[in-house]
């Protein structure tokens, strides 16, 4: 195993954190915490989507590190299909902003985890 195994292996973990949370939260947390909690309570709700957040910020974190890092020691910055998925990363996060403004716009919810598939769909096209 190379450095560069590693690296890739870390970014590949922080990917599987950040989209893997993404479908447990939708798919799992939010509806049996809406089903269990009294009406109206969405402190357990919350709470939930609050720590989600706090590990995707340190796996955006290391998906940006380990990304510079990889796209530089490979040569990748004038990849056209890079430059599509790093553009994906921005609309991710313009999303994310808006959804921490409007959580109740579930629609959010789901633009950020469909931009989301692409962008993975997108570093397999770039990794091969």
């Amino acid at each position: 195993m190379t450095f560069w195994n590693g690296v890739l292996w870390l970014h590949l973990l922080a990917m599987a954190f950040f989209v893997g949370g993404q479908l447990m939260l939708a798919a799992v947390v939010v509806p049996v915490l809406r089903g269990n909690s009294a009406a109206g309570d969405r402190g357990p709700l919350r709470a939930a989507a609050r720590r989600f957040g706090i590990g995707t910020v340190a796996a955006v974190g290391v998906l940006v590190l380990t990304g510079v890092a990889m796209a530089s020691h490979f040569h990748r910055w004038s990849d056209s299909t890079l430059q599509v998925k790093l553009s994906l990363v921005v609309v991710v996060g313009v999303l994310i902003a808006a959804h921490m403004r409007r959580p109740e716009w579930h629609v959010l919810d789901a633009a950020i985890f469909l931009v989301s598939l692409a962008i993975v769909w997108l570093g397999i096209v770039v990794a091969s």
